[in-house]
């Protein structure tokens, strides 16, 4: 194989690139001794056809073949000769193929820029911690009680009102007919949330303990059944029982309910979830900071394919109007993306950082405990996607990045309470803030990371 640089024009370089038509046959022979095992002809014993007779039976596509494996081998080659930073996928242009020829194409590269980093030391930014007021947990506490709503059994003779939880067994039919899923034991439902069937709650107004009652109702449109969408149903409800909210008691016995060890450990838990809420808002305003003194202080030429890859994912959802109202908008966008994951991938490497595999799946624990009774779910989202897993990988790269650079910047700490916090993190959300759209790409430059670098 013979490679040499045909021509270098900013980011892009042409290679040409000539195999031997010697070190083509001998593939080709290779492949045919190959498909001499595979390959059954009548007249011929299994295995025994000759390479002669292949070739003249199914020459062209072999060599088609031979040709697309020696195409992806020596490529890849050549640009690892050169010694050239690959941004896409090269285009190849043939140039002379055919048997008994060289084959001789042309590589074209858009290569990554070099990237001089600036000091990111004279950098500033501020971090926020948050302070929640006592009023704020007692609220809070307040919704988890009334979420948590216990009930007591009312007298034998008092009737369901709304509010009241009502306890029963039920047989349905759908023209006299039962159906699959027709009968059901021990429903509870509490009238007034109509979290059963449209209409059904009101027409258990009134009943008690040891009633019959009939209800008419309509499956929903989305049943699982196709067959039994939006049919009339006649339910025969047997009330085991009718029972009223009593309010809940905030004290120890509620607090271990919730998890906690006592009332204290649960203002404390619940403290920390909502500053955590406002923590992880407020770090993406922190992290804007900084990312946008990055992008002003560094000057970096672009690969265009680059972006035109990232325009493609942007706008894969508009409509052709739409791409071409926000072209500008969305140019300057993808710029920014590219820019940023290339500055800090750049980063990334000079300071020797790494995610291991270990790393990634005590992220992915963290998930599963976030997420409880969930974790088989979690579990074989990211064994049956491996691109998840990559994701994952990218964005713990680019959060070790950040975390870096603010422990080498000048950080002003300010604190704040919630109102303050809740003012600061709509202002920056403000859907014609630029501020909000340049936050939206924030978590797109994580994947940015990932795709350029291949820790």
């Amino acid at each position: 194989m013979k490679v040499e640089i045909k021509s270098k024009k900013g980011l892009r370089t042409t290679l040409s690139v000539v195999v031997d038509k010697k070190s083509i046959q001998t593939k080709m022979n290779e492949r045919l001794n190959e498909l001499q095992k595979e390959v059954s002809l009548k007249g011929f014993r299994p295995g025994k056809v000759p390479p002669a007779v292949i070739k003249n039976q199914f020459g062209k596509s072999i060599y088609g073949e031979v040709v697309d494996k020696i195409l992806r081998e020596t490529s890849s080659k050549a640009i690892d000769e050169i010694k050239l930073k690959v941004a896409g996928q090269p285009k190849i242009d043939l140039k002379q193929f055919g048997e008994g020829k060289d084959l001789n194409y042309e590589l074209q590269i858009d290569c990554l820029p070099k990237v001089d980093l600036k000091n990111f030391e004279k950098f500033k930014a501020t971090e926020y911690k948050v302070k929640i007021e006592s009023k704020v947990i007692e609220k809070k506490l307040k919704e988890i009680a009334a979420q948590n709503k216990q009930f007591e059994d009312k007298k034998e003779n008092e009737k369901a009102v709304i509010g009241d939880q009502v306890v029963f067994d039920y047989s349905a039919k759908i023209d006299g007919n039962k159906f699959e899923g027709s009968e059901g034991k021990g429903v509870q439902i509490e009238l007034g949330k109509d979290l059963f069937l449209k209409g059904f709650d009101e027409q258990l107004i009134g009943v008690k303990k040891g009633d019959a009652k009939l209800v008419d109702a309509t499956l929903p449109a989305n049943h699982p059944k196709k067959e039994l969408a939006n049919k009339k149903t006649i339910f025969e409800c047997k009330i085991l029982n009718v029972k009223k909210p009593i309010e809940s008691k905030i004290d120890d016995h509620f607090a271990k309910m919730m998890g906690a060890k006592d009332v204290k450990d649960l203002n404390s838990l619940i403290e920390e979830q909502i500053s955590n809420q406002y923590l992880q808002a407020l770090n993406s305003i922190t992290k804007k900071e900084i990312l946008d003194q990055i992008e002003k202080n560094h000057q970096v030429d672009l690969p265009q394919n680059l972006i035109d890859q990232e325009i493609l994912i942007m706008t894969q959802n508009l409509k052709p109007e739409e791409k071409e109202k926000y072209k500008t908008k969305n140019e300057k966008l993808a710029k920014s993306r590219i820019k940023l994951g290339l500055l800090l991938n750049e980063y990334g490497e000079k300071n020797n950082l790494k995610v291991t595999d270990d790393e990634v799946r005590a992220e992915i624990q963290k998930q599963i405990k976030g997420m409880p009774g969930q974790e088989k779910m979690v579990l074989d989202y990211y064994k049956k996607n491996p691109s998840a897993s990559q994701s994952l990988k990218g964005s713990i790269y680019e959060e070790k990045i950040i975390n870096l650079i603010k422990s080498k910047i000048k950080l002003n700490s300010k604190e704040l309470n919630s109102i303050e916090a809740e003012k600061i993190i709509l202002e920056f959300n403000k859907p014609d803030s630029k501020d909000a759209s340049k936050s939206k790409s924030l978590e797109k430059n994580k994947q940015k990371s990932k795709k350029i670098s291949k820790k």
